[in-house]
């Protein structure tokens, strides 16, 4: 959006209605017009009815009554005294309005009952009368109806003041009503009223907790454009979440903006730009955004340090990271805790010991102690590596030495046994650190209800669900889609049946998962009309079936021969909302293909296309696999080279099956090129890879040609 146009054309917020609420129409047509036509009725019927008086002693009748929250008899004695005296004016209605609010009667209700009285039978609002009444429904906490009296206000051609607007703005932020918020700012913008730093603060904050990024973005340049100075933190702000959200781009263009606008650019903007750089992969940005920040004279900070080694590590060049490190300490940037763990954690990914001894002298000689998370890196590392008995050797010397451990830390270990089918193992030491004072979180439980389900220990594992000290809302739908999941596999119908019914006591929901093990279970077991049901009762009543639930159905009704009821499921899926990856496709083309259908093969590859996707490896390696087996090598090598193009390798699978159709033909030369063009490509052999050439070494290809045979015995040695 250009900086000048309108906040309305912010997308979902409709902020030019002017909206009366409904509590106006409601009393406008009932209790108002019923009060106001009763008082006319009494003056008309009798002048002895009611004491007259003079207008002092009416006044202060009409006060009484608002004060005690009778507004109908104050509504009707200000007739009288209009109708029969001709005094009363806008200013006794407004002492009406000031009376009703300090009762301990007063409500939204009457303020509405009063305003659409005014409206329809007079005296019209002055600006007195309209502040009283936005404060009145802002102190019953009506903030959308208040705002629309200060657009009604607005538009009887007062101004509100700028206290009131910024009341309705703050009050909106503050109870999160992102819809109010804009509407009030829209009201200020529109009477020159530029809202204060921290309200536009909280402002971009709540838009960007609500995912309107853009719409943040939008905010400030308008801002801008108005000759608005927002202060570095709002954009710092912004920033980070488009920066978290691979809109690196974007941000370019707001350090521009925050450039010509003369806004100073701190370590943090920067630092924000080069997370964003990091998390979409480009490197090269990222380092430079760095040296421009030393060219601006903002030294690197820790966290920026921090953003750069992490990158560093999770690209596994950890040496990089350990020069960082020194450059860290050459600058006078001291490097904490969290940077020395993540080194640690690729040090032991990496099985370089001899480093990781060096980092903990630096550790000792700085000062720092090393925590759990340290603990937590070693551990997972080390196990990673396969190095289970150092591990455990590890964990039992910080037991012993009473280091910090915590939760993750004893979970790591749970995780270890279970793995390796010691669940009795893992329930000891899950009183172990119960008795120790560490308590065990719903992911300990859930691990070892995992555990007792990877033994088939189905039965204990209920049982276990009821022994555990769950928090106070008791097992969640983790820890019984466990139970489920392990029962659908096995097709334990009983044992499912017992999981749903405690899910029901438990008042526990199903999910996606939930229901995707079901459809697997009725799959398995042949029972697709309750598949259909199911998916059915997904689509109307949720939880909304993921693409792998598709999947599954898809997948078993394929293999059971009906293509066609897969195909009606895909469809039904798209008219629901659900979009089908590549996945679903490739599914159908594989079911297509063994069942001969071309025709299908066809449309279906249009479809694809049509849903913006695009044929991945195994979409190719599905047609190649069949051409091959059809005879069709030379389309299928064509179809590879389209792969190339398309920027696929062919990966080592759809090699091997190339080079199988090639042996069995007796394509020589074909098969001598491909395997120099597999050379070429880095695609390393395998197992399978070896086993063709061997028969192709052990039939004779190779006698009369020794290019052939070293080519041959340079792959093989290099398995």
């Amino acid at each position: 959006m250009h900086p000048q146009m309108h906040l309305s054309a912010i997308p979902g917020v409709n902020c030019l209605s002017r909206r009366v609420c409904g509590y106006f129409s409601l009393c406008r047509d009932f209790s108002t017009s019923c009060a106001l036509v009763k008082s006319i009725d009494l003056v008309e019927e009798s002048n002895n009815s009611l004491d007259k008086g003079n207008y002092l002693e009416l006044r202060q009748r009409m006060r009484s009554f608002a004060s005690s929250g009778d507004l109908s008899g104050a509504i009707q004695t200000f007739y009288l005294m209009r109708y029969e005296l001709g005094t009363a004016t806008v200013h006794d209605y407004n002492v009406i309005i000031s009376s009703y609010l300090k009762s301990r009667s007063g409500s939204m209700d009457g303020l509405a009952e009063v305003y659409a009285g005014m409206k329809r039978f007079g005296p019209s609002p002055n600006a007195l009368t309209f502040t009283m009444l936005f404060n009145g429904m802002l102190s019953f906490r009506y903030l959308k109806e208040a705002i629309s009296m200060l657009r009604e206000m607005r538009t009887a051609g007062f101004v509100p003041s700028f206290r009131s607007l910024t009341r309705a703005l703050n009050m909106s932020l503050k109870k999160g009503c992102l819809v109010n918020s804009i509407d009030a700012l829209e009201l200020m913008l529109g009477l020159n009223f530029m809202p204060t730093k921290n309200s536009v603060h909280s402002l971009i904050s709540l838009m960007i907790s609500e995912g309107r990024f853009q719409q943040a973005y939008n905010i400030l340049s308008v801002l801008f454009a108005r000759g608005y100075f927002c202060s570095a933190n709002s954009f710092n702000l912004l920033l980070w979440v488009l920066c978290k959200s691979g809109c690196s781009y974007s941000v370019l263009e707001i350090f521009c903006l925050m450039k010509k606008k003369g806004i100073f650019l701190d370590v943090r903007s920067y630092t924000a730009l080069i997370y964003g750089f990091i998390k979409e992969g480009l490197r090269k940005e990222a380092f430079q955004c760095l040296d421009d920040m030393r060219a601006d004279g903002k030294q690197p900070n820790v966290r920026t340090y921090t953003v750069i080694v992490k990158f560093l590590c999770d690209e596994g060049k950890v040496d990089e990271a350990l020069s960082l490190l020194a450059l860290m300490d050459k600058e006078g940037c001291d490097a904490d805790l969290y940077v020395y763990n993540i080194i640690i954690r690729e040090l032991c990914l990496k099985d370089r010991f001899a480093d990781l001894s060096e980092v903990f002298q630096i550790l000792n000689q700085k000062g720092f102690v090393p925590d759990s998370y340290t603990f937590s890196a070693l551990l997972d590392g080390l196990l990673k590596l396969d190095k289970v008995e150092i591990a455990y050797c590890l964990f039992h010397d910080l037991i012993s030495n009473e280091c910090p451990v915590d939760v993750v830390v004893y979970n790591i270990i749970l995780h270890q046994l279970c793995q390796e089918n010691k669940t009795e193992e893992a329930l000891s030491l899950l009183k172990f650190m119960t008795d120790k004072g560490c308590m065990p979180t719903d992911v300990s439980y859930n691990i070892i209800l995992n555990g007792l389900c990877k033994e088939n220990r189905l039965d204990e594992a209920l049982q276990t669900l009821d022994q555990l000290e769950w928090a106070a809302s008791g097992p969640d739908v983790v820890s019984f889609n466990t139970i489920l999941s392990a029962a659908c596999k096995q097709g334990n119908s009983s044992m499912i049946r017992r999981a749903l019914y405690r899910m029901e006591y438990q008042g526990v929901k199903l999910d996606v998962v939930s229901s995707t093990c079901l459809m697997q279970y009725f799959c398995n077991v042949g029972k697709f009309t309750e598949c259909f049901k199911l998916l059915e009762l997904m689509m109307s009543n949720g939880p909304s079936p993921s693409t792998v639930t598709i999947n599954v159905l898809l997948h078993h009704l394929c293999m059971n021969g009906m293509l066609g009821k897969a195909r009606q499921v895909l469809d039904f899926a798209r008219s629901y909302g659900i979009a089908p990856y590549i996945t679903s496709y490739n599914i159908l083309m594989n079911a297509s293909l063994r069942e001969g259908n071309f025709l299908l093969v066809g449309h279906i590859f249009r479809e694809i296309y049509s849903q913006n996707l695009r044929p991945d490896i195994v979409t190719y390696g599905s047609v190649i696999s069949d051409l091959c087996r059809r005879g069709e090598i030379t389309a299928a090598l064509q179809l590879r080279l389209q792969m190339l193009k398309n920027g696929l390798g062919p990966g080592i699978a759809i090699y091997n099956t190339l080079l199988e159709a090639l042996f069995r033909r007796g394509k020589f030369w074909d098969f001598i090129a491909l395997l120099k063009q597999m050379n070429l490509e880095g695609c390393e052999p395998n197992e399978v890879t070896r086993e063709i050439l061997n028969r192709a070494n052990s039939r004779g290809w190779t006698k009369g040609v020794p290019k052939f045979a070293k080519l041959l015995e340079f792959v093989i040695g290099n398995l």
